[in-house]
């Protein structure tokens, strides 16, 4: 082979390498990888929800990478950890977590997630984010940890001064609480409620605070009392086996009493451990993020998406929602950091940054949430503050109030 011919093999070679090279993806080019920590819960208190919860929030995942990352130049990988949803398991696992991933966020399941790492996050500089909505005990300034929602106090006061105006009249409205010792959330979600209560007493009187274990056998004898004090309503925000004894306790005594639960503990959770949604017709969920109802929403219609194109194989209920909605979230905030900082380079302290920098807009969330605006002065947003209630008519779920108002509940 002469040197002519080689040289002209070497160039048609190269010419072929470049024309190779123009029709690989940028993806396949260049992708840079971050890594993030889901603290999860299957075989603790949540063992019933977090597959679903966990699918949830990993298809968003999937689907951001195959969407918005690949047009980026970025992966976002990540792991599980179970933690039992117990703080000293949470703060055990953290440092080898920490060493093993390097993440440029945490997504975060429950309160013994903020009681372990609230003082450990900023030195370690990597933001949380949850999908639950916020406790008492982590509403201070300069927080490192991040919730969509408001106060659990702030989102059953948003719906018992709704419920009292559907019922009418200037008279206060007779709650009781269901709660329990064994977590710090579980005692905050009382606390709050209870002092807002005390501060107005001519819209709530609060008749009961009824602490029991977090997997109670039979509470037929507080039912009992609660329903000899006229109890209007009954709040639940713990978990599912305290709304089944609950309302086994009610039952018991005839009494009919609603029960409001949140997200986690929600209608299908509760229905389903209960035997069935019809067990729990007139009872209502309310919190800040979308009601998973029948109806045909911009958040329904992304869950089919979800469902059809990214392997998710949760039903459309309140658990999902909340899944999807913290993994929107997340990947709003980290996609806005991209664009602030560039693909390369991308710390947990520039996605902290980043959630301060500009909105996330209901569109961003898929209707999921409503435009949150975070500042340094709290761990979630603090204007423009609303819930949605859902409840049981006839053995489906169905949005009985969109956009209720929340009432200012001060810190406590």
């Amino acid at each position: 082979m002469t040197y002519k011919t080689r040289h002209g093999l070497r160039g048609m070679l190269a010419a072929g390498a470049m024309a190779l090279a123009a029709t690989i993806p940028l993806k396949a080019q260049a992708e840079t990888t971050y890594n993030l920590a889901l603290l999860s819960d299957f075989s603790g208190p949540y063992a019933d929800i977090m597959p679903t919860l966990a699918s949830s929030r990993e298809a968003v995942f999937d689907w951001w990478n195959a969407t918005s990352g690949q047009k980026l130049g970025v992966k976002l990988n990540y792991k599980n950890y179970e933690t039992r949803y117990d703080a000293a398991q949470v703060a055990s696992l953290w440092p080898g977590i920490k060493s093993e991933l390097d993440p440029i966020a945490v997504v975060g399941l429950g309160g013994p997630d903020v009681a372990a790492l609230s003082e450990r996050l900023p030195e370690d500089k990597i933001p949380m984010f949850m999908a639950t909505a916020a406790y008492g005990y982590a509403w201070q300034s300069d927080a490192w940890i991040f919730n969509p929602r408001p106060t659990y106090s702030h989102e059953s006061a948003g719906f018992l001064s709704w419920m009292r105006e559907q019922r009418g009249g200037d008279e206060p409205l007779k709650v009781a609480i269901l709660a329990s010792e064994a977590s710090p959330a579980y005692v905050d979600m009382a606390k709050g409620l209870e002092l807002y209560a005390e501060e107005h007493p001519e819209e709530l009187d609060l008749v009961e605070i009824i602490y029991t274990e977090v997997q109670p056998t039979d509470l037929t004898a507080q039912m009992r009392r609660v329903a000899r004090a006229g109890a209007e309503a009954l709040i639940v925000q713990t978990n599912t086996s305290i709304v089944v004894a609950a309302k086994r306790g009610l039952q018991a005594n005839g009494a009919d009493i609603p029960i409001m639960m949140s997200s986690h503990n929600g209608l299908p959770a509760s229905g389903g451990a209960l035997g069935g949604l019809d067990q729990l017709e007139g009872d209502y969920e309310a919190y800040g993020m979308a009601v998973a109802a029948d109806e045909d929403t911009p958040a329904r219609q992304f869950y089919e998406t979800l469902a059809a194109d990214y392997g998710l194989e949760a039903p459309w209920n309140v658990v999902t929602a909340m899944g999807i909605s913290q993994g929107l979230y997340t990947v709003a905030v980290i996609g806005h950091a991209i664009e602030e900082n560039g693909a390369e380079g991308l710390t947990g302290e520039k996605v902290r940054e980043a959630l301060f920098a500009q909105p996330i807009t209901a569109e961003e969330t898929q209707g999921f949430l409503p435009t949150l605006t975070f500042t340094p002065d709290a761990p979630f947003p603090l204007k423009g503050l609303q819930v949605n209630v859902g409840t049981v008519k006839d053995g489906k779920i169905t949005i009985e109030a969109t956009g209720v108002d929340v009432p200012d509940v001060k810190k406590w």
